[in-house]
């Protein structure tokens, strides 16, 4: 009877013992965000919570333990931060420069007081196989390249179907425009859903930067966003150049009113659109946007329909992306394809909002940009056509 209570204590305990002595490891990415002429973010993720850190060398011929790489740590307010989402910042870096990487991670296994102890050390594969890359903007570029998906809903075939028509070797950075996924219910969700497909076709080398759509406001795990997609201003809004093109990316929130019974009293978008405005007005003065030649507006929700939110898009962003001469929004949102030309009283600039079941892919040089639409696939069904602004 004693031998079996044993057994029955040990069968009990096994899981949670099997689980203690997992090995440490990293989980997903790592993934590239908000790359620009002199920083990036890289992101990954492991499943026990440890310190991290990156190796950085040139993209030469040198091999990558020919000397010691210099270490940018994952770090906030001058500690390394412990966790399980690693995120780490690199600033300083040259321009147009292509970089190879490394990422590492280091098992925290206990921290108490002043005495930290660590285990494992789990690093991305570096002997014998081909380290992920990265080029930084180059301020000079007259022309470049990018790619736009939005409302995929978690589904993966789609989205690498999409991105299986982007020439990669010329693209230089892709845009998701929201509700990639149905809600945010954990961690395993985002990369289930469509990060991991991200991952293995592009971002571990092309940057991928997201306009938050509403789907992904919604779930317990949606204030998690920003760990998971950093900006380098800590905002889910913000704008960026490269090359001949000004970015304005835009956090369009929820499209119902904030008391709608849907979000169970957790929203309050009015306030941070009004909040948004203000930021907006002063970034649409800064150089980066008034001397760029094009100016392109992202955001998931367009500003007609007639909802709350697009009305909310419509009323207090669209009057200062007009006097501010903004040339083209880029939207999603309504799972079909629509294009409208400027509308007098309204927005001056055409809008483009793309469906789930398709792609947009644009190349901008000192002639034109030029905003093509294909679908499944790979047939063209619409266009944009922009000169250089005045």
């Amino acid at each position: 009877m004693k031998n079996c209570l044993l057994l029955f204590v040990a069968m009990l305990l096994a899981p949670q013992f099997t689980f203690s002595q997992e090995t440490f490891k990293i989980t997903h990415g790592p993934y590239l965000q908000q790359l620009g002429e002199t920083g990036v973010n890289i992101v990954w993720t492991t499943n026990k919570s440890g310190i991290a850190w990156v190796e950085l060398a040139p993209a030469d011929s040198s091999h990558f333990y020919a000397q010691e790489r210099p270490k940018y740590f994952a770090a906030a307010h001058g500690q390394k931060t412990e966790g399980t989402v690693h995120n780490v910042r690199i600033e300083g870096l040259q321009p147009a420069t292509k970089y190879r990487y490394r990422v590492y991670a280091q098992e925290v296994t206990s921290h108490e007081s002043y005495v930290v102890k660590y285990g494992s050390i789990a690093a991305s594969a570096a002997y014998r196989a081909v380290l992920p890359t990265f080029t930084t903007h180059d301020p000079k570029a007259t022309q470049i390249s990018f790619a736009m998906v939005n409302d995929i809903h978690q589904q993966n075939d789609v989205m690498k179907k999409l991105l299986g028509q982007v020439d990669w070797n010329n693209n230089q950075l892709v845009f998701f425009n929201g509700d990639m996924q149905n809600n945010s219910r954990n961690e395993a969700q985002i990369f289930s859903s469509f990060m991991d497909t991200a991952i293995s076709v592009f971002a571990d080398r092309i940057p991928m930067y997201y306009a938050r759509g509403n789907h992904e406001t919604r779930g317990e795990f949606a204030s998690q966003f920003p760990r998971y997609f950093p900006s380098a201003t800590g905002q889910l809004y913000y704008i960026f150049r490269t090359g001949p093109v000004c970015f304005v990316v835009l956090d369009t929130g929820e499209d119902k009113p904030d008391s709608d019974i849907e979000y169970t009293g957790i929203a309050d978008y009015d306030a941070y659109r009004t909040r948004q405005a203000a930021w907006l007005k002063e970034a649409l003065q800064r150089p980066e946007y008034t001397e760029a030649p094009y100016k392109v507006v992202i955001a998931h929700i367009p500003p007609f329909g007639g909802w709350h939110g697009e009305q909310e898009v419509l009323e207090k962003f669209v009057p200062l992306l007009n006097q501010a001469g903004a040339q083209v929004m880029l939207s999603g949102h309504l799972h079909r394809n629509v294009k409208r030309l400027p509308q007098a009283g309204a927005w001056q600039f055409p809008i483009l909002v793309n469906s789930n079941t398709s792609i947009v892919k644009a190349k901008a040089d000192a002639s034109q940009l030029q905003i093509e639409v294909f679908d499944l696939t790979g047939k063209k069904i619409d266009e944009v056509k922009l000169k250089p602004a005045k």
